[in-house]
């Protein structure tokens, strides 16, 4: 296990050996030891505007209640109550005025201070004002809102560099237009390493590699994120002509850019070997009859998820098969994946 772990340059350098992608054993260190530490994105900002406006996720199995305070402030509340673990909330709301526990009535107040514990007036000692849910980090970004519990780095070192990369482009005035899930039989890791190259994009991804330039696709690696781009020429009823970005946001964020869209994805471990990934799409305000449109850059997205879905789950029926150990990355066109390997291998050399 030690071996796996050892730093490795990336002229030398080895995929992950295939137990760190099977079994309850691995799901468990990826909880532990990966996303008790990184940032996830779990709403968008358009969702938490006002007070009392709420938002239900979790990270690393810790239920999360994403509100909007009396006091404009967004807080990352544990969706736990402090009297016997009942949640706060049971979904996503508006305007919420306090946070009642669905088990048994205790009431807090949007800052996740303790207003009144039904029925408590003869236990001795109780100071109902000393209770509070715990918090989580959380951050606004972009028109998306990031929650951390323990991370190993702050939000502004996680994203580094992107805000300049993305200087001009104004995303966080983009709308939210649909959201898609895809439940997939592969780990979650198997999915963000075939996110994070284009090596395989010529041999299962045919439309697609008639936009991109294959010869000058570029991986560009940060301390927390690494971005894919690539010159894009495409039909004008579909993007345009422009550039292609793709960026990975440890852990498990991702974004991708196009002309006049925006697209983000989040991978969720659901069980060892399972996975689902989100898909939200972002357009500027309509300036016209943009329907059609956005209907074909669904349909496009689409066909080339399915053909990525259908490799990592024959990825991952190898990974489980016993066969294979651990190949040698491609140092021109796997460096991403590379960068992920050395985030994870780092992530579990640290004790959990």
């Amino acid at each position: 296990m030690q071996d796996d772990l050892a730093p490795q340059p990336l002229d030398r350098a080895s995929a992950l050996p295939a137990h760190f992608y099977v079994g309850a054993e691995s799901a468990e260190r990826d909880r532990r030891q990966v996303f008790t530490r990184g940032w996830q994105l779990l709403a968008r900002a358009d969702q938490l505007a006002d007070p009392g406006d709420h938002v239900v996720g979790e990270i690393a199995g810790v239920p999360l209640l994403l509100v909007r305070g009396d006091d404009g402030v967004l807080r990352a509340l544990h969706n736990v109550c402090r009297h016997r673990a009942g949640p706060l909330a049971l979904g996503n709301g508006r305007g919420a005025k306090r946070l009642r526990c669905h088990y048994h009535g205790w009431s807090y107040g949007l800052d996740g201070c303790l207003l009144s514990a039904t029925e408590m007036e003869g236990a001795r000692d109780f100071d109902a004002g000393s209770v509070r849910l715990p918090e989580a980090r959380v951050a606004e970004w972009r028109g998306l809102v990031f929650a951390a519990l323990d991370p190993a780095a702050t939000f502004p070192e996680t994203i580094a560099a992107i805000d300049d990369r993305l200087a001009g482009r104004r995303l966080d005035g983009y709308v939210f237009h649909r959201h898609y899930d895809y439940d997939i039989a592969c780990d979650w890791k198997n999915y963000i390493d075939n996110y994070l190259e284009g090596y395989h994009v010529p041999h299962i991804h045919p439309e697609l590699n008639r936009m991109l330039d294959y010869r000058d696709y570029v991986v560009e690696t940060g301390r927390w994120h690494s971005l894919q781009h690539s010159p894009l020429a495409s039909d004008a009823a579909l993007y345009g002509d422009g550039e292609a970005l793709y960026w990975f946001v440890w852990p498990n964020t991702l974004l991708n850019v196009m002309p006049d869209r925006m697209q983000t994805n989040r991978v969720i471990p659901l069980a060892p070997g399972q996975c689902r990934v989100t898909f939200d799409y972002f357009y500027p305000p309509d300036a016209g009859e943009v329907e059609a449109r956005h209907a074909r850059d669904h349909a496009f997205s689409d066909l080339v998820q399915r053909q990525d879905i259908d490799m990592c789950v024959n990825v991952q029926r190898g990974l489980a098969s016993g066969s294979y150990h651990a190949g040698r990355l491609n140092p021109k066109r796997e460096d991403g994946v590379h960068h992920f390997h050395e985030l994870l291998r780092e992530a579990y050399r640290t004790p959990g």
